[in-house]
């Protein structure tokens, strides 16, 4: 396992390593899991989608051009939500 912490919400939420090693391979701009735990407990926005959370951070200093970190969480167990 990567992390476990508690979202803003107080969830549970954690990155195995072999998510860790999904998400490094699909998105190469994403090098340190800091930034996703950042989103995860201080986001801008949470939007809830049937069995996932969309959480939204805002980095200024990001060098892509896109300036959102978009993170979603897939609740396994329909309590999680």
């Amino acid at each position: 396992m990567i992390f476990e912490i508690k979202d803003k919400t107080g969830k549970k939420i954690h990155l195995a390593e072999e998510r860790w090693k999904h998400i490094s391979q699909r998105h190469p701009n994403v090098t340190n899991y800091v930034y996703i735990e950042e989103t995860l407990t201080t986001p801008f926005k949470i939007i809830y989608e049937r069995d996932t959370a969309i959480y939204y951070k805002y980095y200024k200093d990001r060098k892509e051009p896109a300036k959102y970190l978009k993170v979603i969480v897939k609740y396994l167990m329909a309590r999680d939500l």
